[in-house]
């Protein structure tokens, strides 16, 4: 099984850091882990800026030659792991702005002409690791589980991705938000995930 972590936080001393070595210590541990790339969209200084005009347009983005890298991590991984916080209740922007770019119609998804598109990404599995300052069910009791709504179904769903898991860690900016016993949580997921 081959392993992508997308992380995207700004700061190597953060919480989302420590998850995503969790992540890489169990992985480094699971037998059935042939190879993990990581992705670090700010240390890569990917640009999440969307730019359509006469020269570029939308149905031409699955074939843009400077995210040519970034469609071959894609294509290269079995598994997907995003590691990122909570901001306003959704992914960080430089987030969106790799899922807007990278989970393109011809790369990602087909048009059938139907309701629903063909997804072109079948087969992979994804795990999102998210932590919020808010207390742990803030985003299903006030925000209607949009969190888990938007990167399911409206992003992995239907690009052909059915297995996703979610670690959505609250108040992790309280003392009492029992960081150790999360950060062991994770490692010991990605040591035996499959």
């Amino acid at each position: 099984m081959n392993v992508l972590v997308i992380y995207t936080h700004p700061n190597h001393q953060s919480l989302s850091y420590a998850f995503m070595q969790e992540v890489l210590r169990g992985s480094r541990e699971n037998p059935k882990v042939a190879e993990i790339q990581v992705l670090d969209l700010y240390e890569a200084s990917f640009d999440p800026v969307l730019v359509f005009n006469e020269n570029k347009r939308r149905r031409d983005m699955h074939t843009e030659p400077a995210l040519a890298r970034y469609r071959e991590q894609l294509l290269w991984a079995d598994k997907l792991v995003f590691v990122y916080p909570i901001w306003w209740g959704r992914p960080p922007a430089m987030l969106l702005g790799y899922i807007d770019q990278m989970f393109a119609s011809g790369f990602a998804y087909r048009d059938k002409g139907g309701l629903l598109p063909e997804g072109l990404l079948k087969g992979k599995s994804v795990v999102c690791i998210s932590s919020m300052k808010g207390p742990a069910h803030y985003p299903l009791l006030w925000l209607g589980n949009l969190h888990k709504v938007l990167m399911r179904k409206a992003l992995f769903n239907f690009v052909g991705i059915r297995k996703v898991k979610f670690f959505e860690f609250g108040s992790m900016e309280s003392p009492r938000g029992k960081h150790s016993r999360k950060l062991e949580q994770i490692y010991r997921y990605f040591k035996s995930a499959g």
